[in-house]
């Protein structure tokens, strides 16, 4: 009995003495395997001595305005031209005269082969006879060939409207005076070469270049400026 216990004892010493020897050898092969099973990875941009290859960048465009956002200004109308002040329009500088009622005579000829550069306005002696505009009178004269004549300049220092042929001054008229459109300023007469009985307003309208020499203009016809044309 006790070679039997001795055999069973060796037995086992063996077995494990066995199994020892193949835990080792597990374990000295596992390494290897292991290295064999690596997979080498590519280099990352953080790698020492590996340049870091940049990405491409994506532009995104930016989104195109809608519909709702986009504010249409709206397009101002053009008001229509407004009609001339009737204030700044000249007015018929003789009273009670209607534009119908003129003659364009600035082409007519005179005596000396004088053209008339103005028009007659007939009307009975004592008429009033009406500034056409604003404007300072520069002058009362009596002229020869004119009579009684009143020269005005009008606000733009380079018109002038020259009353002739007149009965007499209207009250307080003086050089100086700045009249009114439509103030009396003298009366219808016959005096200077208008021959006696022949009563009317002789008017002209002339541009200066300088208005202290107010008898050298260059004379406009007057009648499309009274009649409205």
């Amino acid at each position: 009995m006790a070679n039997r216990a001795r055999l069973r004892l060796f037995i086992a010493i063996v077995m494990v003495l066995g199994i020892l020897v193949a835990l080792v050898w597990v374990l000295s092969r596992r390494p290897q395997t292991e290295q064999m099973a690596t997979v080498t990875l590519p280099p990352t941009a953080n790698s020492p001595g590996v340049a870091p290859v940049a990405e491409p960048s994506l532009t995104v465009p930016s989104p195109l305005p809608s519909v709702e956002s986009i504010t249409v200004e709206p397009t101002p109308l053009t008001s229509p031209a407004a009609p001339p002040d009737s204030s700044t329009a000249l007015l018929i500088p003789v009273a009670g005269v209607r534009p119908e009622q003129l003659s364009d005579t600035f082409q007519a000829s005179r005596s000396q082969g004088r053209v008339h550069d103005a028009i007659d306005i007939p009307a009975p002696r004592g008429t009033p006879v009406l500034a056409v505009s604003d404007g300072r009178i520069v002058k009362l004269f009596q002229s020869v060939p004119g009579g009684t004549t009143i020269y005005q300049l009008a606000p733009d220092n380079k018109t002038i409207y020259y009353y002739a042929h007149l009965d007499r001054y209207a009250d307080g008229i003086k050089e100086g005076h700045v009249a009114r459109r439509g103030e009396v300023i003298a009366y219808v007469g016959d005096t200077g070469n208008s021959g006696a009985g022949n009563y009317h307003l002789h008017f002209s309208i002339s541009i200066v270049s300088d208005p202290k020499r107010y008898w050298e203009g260059t004379n406009i016809n007057p009648y499309p400026l009274l009649r409205g044309r």
